[in-house]
């Protein structure tokens, strides 16, 4: 294992939400706060990952045929920089070459037969050096999965987390298994790889945001869940509770953050209800919490950024008092950001936004395990990340997480910016390019000049190479003139993976980003426009008391999120109560809201639960024949009064069966 002479002091953690600032951007400030040095690679140099001013060698590859004679260094433009031999003959083997000292960039090394066959090829990376550790509230963040990339492999898992701090990483994303961690309803396994990440990752500075997306089989309930049980919710919510409570309080100052289930709304992972998706977060914020107070505990993240009709249900269920952070994902592009994140931004009830997965598909073109991606294809991977990041700041993000930092192929595309073995792809480079000109940063709006429609210029205050400046990060959707006022003075300007172009603005931009450096409050002279507003913060606690509905997975239609119930007949629902409180708790369940023409028997309830205990209510509910487009689904509200144990509330969509 590389020795890394730093010494990270964790400082501790605090899960507050900061107020939203006069620009409408809330959780700006990071209040999770740790120990956190300047990151130097070891000195193997995990990745051929180096520092500008090191002298550059990389090891050849083990498979390199012996016919191989010589090597070239060809740029990410693939412009030849240096050749030479290799001395194959001689009694000592050859195993490095010495490229020496060469600019911030990123290079391929390609090894030829005596013919200009190339036979074989790896990557390297120079990188500008921190100038300070990395920002707490720095926007620049990575999804890693190492405990799935580097599964009881510590070595491997040190190189993932080195590799991310030097990038400027704020925040790294993770995965953990229910089912690995938890082998039994009160057996917990012990060290093992999720601990080893979990201490790797906060011993380089990194906050991990850990995620889980699996029920074990032993929790799961096969009858209700026919299809891919195991990618189900626990239909018991205190499995759920106890495993959530156990995890917070086994990582508490090692995982930071929590995401209690990745993708519901979506049928790979679960195909989970709105409903489903509140009463699950409910009762994981209350485990967590139990656990580690101090944990940030988020949205159980959308794949994408959810409809109008997830918002409703967030608003509905009352959940906002249950999440800390909202958390989405996306793969469009960036120019739809702004559009798309919109029922975000209103489901967010004034919380921080996180981006924790963003990337783009892109096809590779070699087989596995390499799953290698076309020259061209890598260029576009990496011009992507200035612009995806940019864009999403401005529309409402506060932390974004690029996906994904290793070697990983899906459906004949390929995600990760380092190669199989973590070598860089030019998409690495181009994200140290942002963790070094963004960090720290916040987004002061966007210029769009009508005289150059196919421009985007998108301005932020940050903490590049350690100094308080204003950026610009600016690019051409296709060939597009830029003009700056003549009033701006320019300090710096970097391309895309972060090299000095001068102070000399390019007269025309394409998709490859520039960033522009200038001195504190420059971008005050430019017309920019404002960040989009983001929703009010929503006051209010959670309750210890959760409802949930039990229907089955076959009931399910995810396209109005709804349960399908026959028409013009009495159908029972479950409703099951739980009381997650440490006391004793009574009180009402009322129908609050309903169609018209819909008949909910009775409209009262009464119920006593002890600590710990779960009781199932019957509602009675008949559906008229497409009754005010019955078919469509509609809303029915529960609502508690526990008096000091508050008002849990339960809003659900039920759906006549038949076409719609």
């Amino acid at each position: 294992m590389s020795v890394l002479t730093l010494c990270f002091l964790f400082l501790g953690n605090f899960a507050v939400i900061a107020a939203a600032d006069n620009n409408h951007q809330p959780g700006l400030q990071d209040l999770q706060q740790i120990g956190r040095q300047i990151v130097r690679p070891a000195s193997d140099h995990p990745g051929n990952v180096f520092l500008a001013g090191e002298e550059v060698t990389v090891k050849l590859p083990r498979s390199l045929p012996q016919q191989a004679a010589r090597w070239k260094v060809l740029d990410d433009r693939g412009n030849v920089l240096e050749r030479s031999t290799l001395d194959r003959d001689s009694q000592t083997v050859q195993d490095t070459i010495y490229i020496g000292k060469v600019g911030i960039g990123w290079y391929r090394i390609e090894f030829l037969d005596d013919d200009g066959k190339v036979l074989d090829w790896t990557t390297a990376a120079v990188l500008a050096p921190q100038a300070e550790p990395v920002p707490q509230d720095s926007p620049v963040c990575v999804d890693s999965a190492t405990s799935w990339f580097a599964p009881n492999d510590p070595p491997k898992g040190e190189r993932f987390a080195q590799l991310a701090a030097m990038a400027g990483a704020n925040w790294i994303r993770d995965r953990i298994s229910w089912a690995g961690a938890q082998t039994g309803p009160d057996t917990f396994a012990e060290n093992t790889t999720y601990d080893s990440a979990a201490t790797l990752q906060s011993r380089y500075g990194l906050k991990v945001l850990q995620v889980f997306h699996d029920t074990p089989g032993w929790a799961v309930d096969k009858q209700l869940d026919s299809e891919h049980p195991s990618g189900r919710f626990p239909r018991d919510l205190r499995l759920l509770y106890k495993f959530c409570e156990t995890m917070a309080r086994r990582y508490q100052g090692k995982v930071l953050a929590w995401e209690p289930w990745n993708e519901a709304n979506i049928a790979v992972f679960g195909g989970h209800t709105i409903d489903q998706m509140c009463s699950h977060q409910k009762a994981a914020y209350l485990g967590f919490k139990a656990g580690n107070p101090s944990g940030t505990i988020c949205w159980n993240v959308y794949a994408g950024s959810g409809t109008a009709l997830h918002t409703d249900g967030v608003l509905d269920n009352e959940a906002w008092p249950y999440f800390e952070t909202f958390n989405i994902h996306t793969y469009s592009d960036p120019d739809s950001y702004l559009t798309e994140f919109a029922p975000a931004r209103q489901a967010a009830c004034g919380r921080p936004i996180w981006l924790t997965e963003c990337g783009i598909l892109l096809k590779w073109k070699t087989g596995q395990p390499w799953c290698e991606l076309s020259p061209e294809d890598e260029l576009r991977q990496a011009q992507f990340i200035a612009r995806s990041y940019a864009s999403s700041l401005f529309a409402g993000v506060s932390r974004h997480f690029f996906f994904i930092l290793g070697n990983y192929a899906e459906n004949e595309k390929q995600f990760g910016i380092l190669r199989n073995d973590q070598t860089p792809r030019p998409a690495y480079v181009a994200l140290a390019a942002v963790g070094r000109l963004l960090a720290g940063a916040r987004c002061l709006g966007r210029w769009l000049p009508k005289e150059s429609p196919a421009l985007r210029v998108y301005a932020f205050r940050g903490r590049p190479d350690g100094q308080q400046k204003d950026v610009l990060i600016a690019w051409g959707q296709g060939p597009a003139n830029f003009v700056l006022p003549e009033n701006l003075s320019v300090e710096f300007i970097y391309d895309y993976l972060g090299r000095s172009i001068g102070k000399e603005l390019p007269q025309k931009l394409d998709s490859s980003a520039v960033f522009i450096v200038l001195a504190k409050d420059q971008t005050q002279k430019l017309p920019l426009e404002q960040l989009p507003e983001s929703s009010a913060l929503r006051e209010g606690g959670p309750s210890p008391i959760v409802l949930q509905l039990q229907m089955p997975q076959s009931a399910t239609n995810l396209d109005i999120q709804a349960h399908r119930v026959p028409s013009e007949q009495e159908i029972n629902l479950d409703i099951f109560v739980y009381n997650f409180g440490n006391t004793k708790a009574g009180g009402v369940i009322e129908v609050e809201r309903s169609p018209a023409g819909w008949k909910l028997e009775p409209h009262q309830r009464e119920v006593t639960l002890e600590p710990m205990e779960r009781k199932t209510l019957s509602i009675s509910v008949t559906i008229p024949a497409d009754v005010n487009g019955a078919a469509k689904g509609g809303w029915i509200k529960l609502r508690g009064k526990f008096g000091s144990s508050g008002q849990p509330v339960l809003a659900f969509r039920l759906a006549a069966s038949g076409k719609i």
